[in-house]
């Protein structure tokens, strides 16, 4: 089953001693799956099924989980009231009850629009306490959007599907900032609050597929600074797993943390998963390896190749060589036979540095053109995470 082969990759992460581990995949390789194989591991729930009591102490995970515990209620019936309906939940309660929601509103307007506000409106009601007794407490349950753009204040607005995604990342960052300076204390008995002493692990899974790319980088850059911040004596226990499909948000954030360890996600055609280490930080423009791959890939298709691919696909393997974090293109020939790997290397350095003017017209040998074959088939058969494989989570 494939939860067990997940369940595999979830096991490593765990079993690793690196503080922070960061994760690259393609959207559909199963990153928030094994964001819940990884809370299974750390909180598994109980005989009963119910969730142990201890079990947001031990993990805080954001995901495509976290997003549903968000849901709207458009007022189908009146077109007056919009709102989101927020599930009950010991993070959201904590954040808002103890914490209140000036943190939530200054980071969604970080991320999104300073004039959009998150509004909660608090609702009382009646709980059993743990000594059996009846008493009231005020929870929010819901929360509403206004605008006050354009010197007029709109409520009840509908907010896009992008910024609510940020809004619920909003709620997430703000638990965790919150959470990271409770910790900041090493004395346990002095902390403000003791619900997460016990916290062993924090997994984030992809929180930037809304933003644009100053958004995304900002973001970038306050995650790894509060990660950071958070290798304090308190919190030395607390380790940090990251997912995402973002190259660009992969880089910043291997660049701004202090020493994590990288990882590359695959799923194969069999349904099981790799973990590799990625010794690098990813390559910016990552999407160009895949529209290199595709011209060579037509070339070869239609028996059109000239000697100028030499030098496209020269271009391929050393950004791959710099995705993986190799230091030279041809550490990518280790798969190719040793009696070829030498004269493909020289081959194609020559055709990618030509001088002569007759090489520019002379068509290549037969011979070189299985060369070019040789040469992109090592790359997507022995380096497959490069090439982006459409497949559904």
């Amino acid at each position: 089953m494939q939860e067990d082969k997940i369940k595999a990759v979830a096991e490593k992460l765990v079993e690793s001693d690196k503080k922070v581990q960061l994760i690259y995949a393609f959207n559909g390789t199963g990153k928030t799956r094994l964001s819940r194989a990884v809370k299974d591991l750390v909180a598994p729930k109980a005989e009963n099924g119910e969730e142990e009591e201890l079990t947001r102490r031990k993990i805080l995970y954001y995901s495509a989980f976290t997003e549903d515990l968000f849901v709207w209620d458009n007022d189908r019936d009146n077109d007056e009231v919009r709102k989101i309906d927020i599930q009950p939940n010991d993070f959201t309660d904590w954040i808002l009850n103890f914490q209140g929601d000036e943190g939530i509103v200054k980071n969604f307007r970080r991320y999104t629009d300073e004039k959009l506000t998150p509004e909660f409106p608090p609702k009382v009601v009646q709980i059993t306490n743990e000594q059996g007794r009846r008493e009231n407490r005020t929870t929010y349950p819901e929360v509403k959007f206004s605008h006050g753009g354009g010197g007029e204040l709109k409520t009840n607005i509908k907010i896009s599907k992008g910024e609510e995604s940020n809004f619920v990342w909003s709620v997430f960052l703000t638990l965790l900032q919150e959470v990271v300076g409770i910790l900041e204390e090493p004395d346990q008995t002095k902390r403000e609050d003791d619900q997460f002493d016990g916290l062993q692990y924090v997994f984030i899974d992809d929180p930037v597929s809304s933003l644009d790319e100053n958004h995304l980088i900002e973001l970038a850059f306050d995650l790894a600074g509060l990660i950071n911040s958070s290798r304090f004596e308190g919190g030395a226990g607390v380790k940090f797993i990251l997912t995402t499909h973002n190259p660009l948000f992969y880089n910043v954030l291997h660049k701004e943390i202090t020493n994590p360890a990288g990882h590359l996600l695959e799923r194969k055609e069999d349904g099981s998963f790799v973990l590799e280490e990625k010794r690098g930080a990813a390559n910016k423009s990552f999407s160009y390896h895949l529209y290199l791959r595709q011209i060579l890939e037509k070339a070869i298709s239609e028996d059109n190749i000239q000697k100028f691919h030499f030098n496209l696909l020269r271009n391929l393997y050393e950004k791959t060589a710099n995705f993986l974090g190799y230091e030279h293109w041809t550490k990518l020939l280790k798969s190719v036979p040793d009696d070829r790997a030498d004269y493909l290397k020289k081959l194609t350095n020559h055709y990618s540095h030509r001088e002569l003017s007759f090489e520019e017209v002379a068509e290549p040998t037969d011979q070189q053109k299985q060369d070019i074959d040789i040469l992109l088939k090592n790359l997507i058969n022995n380096y497959g995470y490069f090439s982006q494989e459409e497949q559904n989570a």
